[in-house]
């Protein structure tokens, strides 16, 4: 890390091979497209970049990485789910082939949930977050989190079995 604030480049792709996969996933899990799940992520990464110098190393990289990448990801899917509204589209498009261990049904599902609540069920259960470093990741108050868990929850378990 030290080397990576100090600008080395092989510093640099040495923390982005080993964050890229988990922040990608992240963002796609989120958005639901693999091209803007690219975007975020890589946007995410670049901001990341420019703000090393603020980052703690005391700290781990990982959650700070990822509140950045939850962030701007739900940050585009309000944006998107504005424009949807704004232009009448009613029909989801065709989601990708969703990432392993993941069935189509819940990823399905998961694209129905309000973008703040996905993001909470991906950090939380796809991630492997605590509520409460959700709750630092994104600024919330913990009881904030645990309500778009229980909410997000709730709606997943209803969607899911309207399905069977």
């Amino acid at each position: 890390m030290r080397e990576a604030q100090g600008g080395s480049r092989s510093a640099l792709a040495a923390l982005y091979a080993a964050h890229w996969r988990r922040a990608h996933r992240a963002a796609y899990l989120i958005v639901h497209d693999a091209a803007v799940a690219e975007d975020v992520a890589q946007d995410a990464f670049l901001a990341a970049v420019g703000a090393l110098d603020r980052f703690d190393r005391r700290r781990p990289f990982a959650p700070w990485l990822h509140r950045i990448v939850a962030n701007r990801a739900i940050d585009w899917a309000r944006r998107e789910a504005l424009r949807r509204r704004v232009d009448g589209a009613g029909e989801r498009e065709q989601l990708a082939r969703p990432p392993e261990g993941l069935g189509e049904d819940v990823m399905e599902a998961l694209a129905e949930l309000p973008a703040e609540q996905r993001a909470a069920i991906v950090l939380r259960y796809l991630l492997d977050y605590t509520p409460g470093e959700i709750a630092g990741m994104l600024d919330l108050p913990r009881g904030t989190v645990n309500s778009r868990l229980r909410r997000a929850l709730d709606r997943l378990g209803t969607q899911l079995e309207a399905e069977r």
